[in-house]
């Protein structure tokens, strides 16, 4: 019926239980759930802005952690911890 990951099995539990409680109470339309976790982008410029994306937001990470390391050093330092 779905594979193993809950991610793709929600959506399925959620039609088959929406479309049993409909046949109980004698309906006839029907409920369709689907699911796409990741957006398929065919557009190559929308690849490429989510690349910027990530690549500015890691760039951005990567200036901004050793700093805080190096900080938090200093100060163990400071006060002569270990």
């Amino acid at each position: 019926m779905c594979s193993a990951e809950p991610i793709n099995c929600f959506p399925m539990l959620v039609n088959i239980l929406s479309n049993t409680f409909l046949r109980l109470f004698n309906s006839t339309a029907r409920i369709r759930v689907w699911n796409e976790p990741f957006s398929r982008t065919q557009n190559p410029d929308l690849k490429r802005d989510d690349f910027l994306i990530c690549l500015s937001y890691m760039l951005i990470l990567a200036a901004g952690l050793p700093p805080y390391f190096a900080v938090s050093s200093m100060e163990d330092y400071k006060v002569k911890s270990m």
